[in-house]
């Protein structure tokens, strides 16, 4: 009975491939010494090797039915990655349009900003221009008038300093900050 029992472990372990065992690894592996355990067994290894066949069959097919439905959840996966794929492909694409046309919008805005400030800009300083060369030219042709109009201006900013700074001390106050 303990020969059935170890030339039956490796299939009943779950390994699939028997003499893997260590008591298997103890036994001589020829030809006389497997007749004579077979001899000894007599029926009984004939029945084991029957159900270790079936069993080992049994798990092959669990095995292939597994490894099919392995395939199965891959496809199911890949598919489920393609149409996330696609998705975020599709969320990129209108976020990339809706950025492009936010992009030209601002830019135009920005170009008649420029351009409108850019027209006001040369009709100022054309406006400028024309005012300085009348300026020039009416001092050039009363060079007396500027002169008077010049002290004129002279003597009033300074009566005005004189009677702004006007105080009741005799002594002015910035002459006695240097002196402290």
């Amino acid at each position: 009975m303990a020969d059935n029992e170890s030339s039956s472990g490796g299939a009943a372990n779950g390994t699939g491939t028997p003499g893997t065992s260590p008591a298997n690894a103890a036994r001589p592996r020829n030809a006389a010494s497997r007749s004579s355990g077979a001899s000894r067994s007599g029926g009984g290894s004939r029945g084991s090797a029957a159900s270790s066949r079936a069993s080992e069959g049994a798990m092959k097919r669990q095995i292939a039915e597994l490894k099919r439905e392995v395939s199965r959840l891959n496809r199911a996966l890949a598919d489920k990655a393609e149409e996330q794929a696609e998705a975020a492909s599709g969320w990129y694409e209108s976020a990339a349009e809706r950025a492009s046309n936010l992009y030209s919008g601002a830019s135009s805005r920005a170009s008649n900003l420029y351009g409108g400030a850019s027209d006001r800009a040369s009709r100022a300083a054309r406006q400028l221009r024309s005012q300085a060369q009348s300026v020039s030219e009416t001092v050039q042709q009363n060079p007396g008038t500027f002169s008077t109009a010049m002290l004129i201006g002279g003597v009033v900013g300074l009566l005005a300093g004189m009677a702004i700074s006007r105080t009741d001390d005799a002594e002015p106050d910035w002459l006695r900050r240097w002196h402290r």
